[in-house]
């Protein structure tokens, strides 16, 4: 099974696929509870589909461009549970990001991690005297 993740904008996105086919999909509102919710969501939808998290063999993230705080939590969720369970992770790309992602999980390796693709550079908001 390949976890597909997108935390890109306020509504967040996973699917499972099997042999390159869709089995299920699952999204939810993440705004502010994205960091809360995003594990739990992976658990159901996984579950919904009788499946485990280290029965997972690849994981796509979609890398941006988007909210930086959204892609921050999905990378580091996906690269978390990388490491964590041994899984290839790759990222995802543009419009047909989920094609773009199962092409690289063809040559990933293990202890490769992805890195979130920003739009702009960070606004960050100057200290008040």
């Amino acid at each position: 099974m390949i976890l597909f993740i997108r935390t890109d904008k306020p509504t967040a996105e996973l699917y499972v696929y099997s042999e390159n086919k869709q089995l299920d999909e699952f999204f939810w509102q993440g705004d502010r509870q994205l960091a809360d919710t995003l594990l739990v969501n992976i658990q159901e939808l996984l579950s919904r589909n009788n499946a485990k998290l280290n029965g997972i063999k690849g994981i796509v993230v979609f890398t941006g461009k988007g909210s930086f705080t959204g892609l921050r939590i999905g990378s580091t969720v996906a690269n978390t549970l990388a490491y964590s369970y041994q899984i290839l992770v790759v990222s995802g790309e543009g419009k047909d990001w989920q094609a773009d992602g199962l092409k690289k999980l063809t040559s990933a390796k293990l202890g490769q991690y992805v890195v979130p693709k920003y739009h702009s550079e960070p606004n960050i908001t100057k200290p008040k005297n």
